[in-house]
């Protein structure tokens, strides 16, 4: 069984690649982790050189998703059972700018994806976003509620859906929340690298006190994930963390895990913080189908700081 991985340089693509090698922190189950160590070739692809430390116990590809003949050349040589497709253009104000190239890898590139894979009928699992939805529902959103997205990227990442399922293939779309975790030599920042970051230095920074949202440790989203590759899992699935909580709170939160500065975390609305693609107020995930298919155990938010710490003094 042949598993390929796009995106393995970003914080997703390389948990799952680890996952696969038998990472514990994924927590994949004993059964299925000697499955895939007897049975599933594993093969990674990302833009550029490959940037994981560990560099066996898979093949590497190099492939830019946005051009059709290196998607056609890299698919038609290794023939995978199912494709992980973690690749995407995810920077949500630089989505609003540069829509030309947001399209071209979120919409484009699953054209060309669906299109290679429809030869030989693989599984595809697609890693899509809350931010499909408006936020107007006031709770947690479950697999069912109907999208609305606000900006170019949720428009972007729905259309990428609808090219999935409308596809002849089988698929899995996993959307999340807010994926955070430490990338090989620390060179991809998120929410929670942000905050700390900054307030190590002293440097003040706008948090929004007025959105909600699930963060999602991104070994628990690799996991989900892999089970989805292993089981042949088939459509959408919510996976993000369990609570959701006010972005203010999780700065604070991290600021008094790390016993840093809380003065320099600056409080504003999403009207003075004013970012050119607008946010919604609230998501949130119904997690049951995940975890009743999928095996799905998202850790807490300090559970998940604290393996952040521990990666970081690696």
């Amino acid at each position: 069984m042949k598993i390929l991985v796009t995106g393995s340089n970003g914080l997703l693509g390389q948990k799952i690649i680890y996952g696969l090698l038998g990472d514990p922190l994924c927590l994949i189950p004993g059964d299925v982790r000697e499955k895939i160590r007897s049975e599933v070739q594993i093969i990674a692809c990302g833009k550029g050189e490959n940037r994981l430390h560990r560099k066996d116990g898979y093949l590497y590809e190099q492939l830019d998703i946005t051009r059709k003949s290196e998607v056609e050349n890299v698919f038609t040589k290794h023939k995978p059972d199912v494709v992980i497709n973690t690749a995407a253009m995810t920077n949500v104000d630089a989505c609003e700018i540069k829509r030309e190239e947001c399209w071209a890898a979120n919409v484009t590139a699953m054209k060309y994806m669906v299109d290679v894979l429809g030869k030989w009928g693989a599984h595809l699992i697609h890693v899509s976003t809350d931010f499909v939805f408006d936020g107007m529902k006031g709770s947690a959103y479950d697999e069912n509620d109907k999208p609305n997205p606000l900006h170019y990227y949720a428009l972007s990442k729905l259309e990428g859906e609808k090219i999935v399922m409308q596809s002849k293939l089988k698929w899995a779309i996993l959307r999340t929340i807010i994926v955070y975790g430490v990338v090989d030599g620390n060179t991809r920042s998120n929410l929670v690298l942000w905050v700390k970051n900054n307030l190590e230095k002293k440097q003040k920074i706008n948090v929004i006190n007025d959105q909600f949202r699930a963060p999602t440790l991104s070994e628990d989203l690799a996991k989900a994930c892999i089970m989805a590759a292993m089981k042949r899992a088939e459509g959408i699935f919510h996976v993000s963390g369990e609570k959701t909580y006010n972005i203010l709170e999780l700065a604070n939160i991290i600021a008094d895990f790390w016993h840093l500065d809380k003065s320099y975390v600056n409080p504003v609305t999403s009207e003075q913080l004013n970012q050119p693609a607008k946010r919604p107020p609230r998501t949130g995930f119904v997690i049951e189908k995940a975890k009743k298919i999928l095996g799905y155990t998202p850790r807490s938010f300090e559970e998940g700081l604290k393996i952040v710490d521990h990666q970081l003094k690696q």
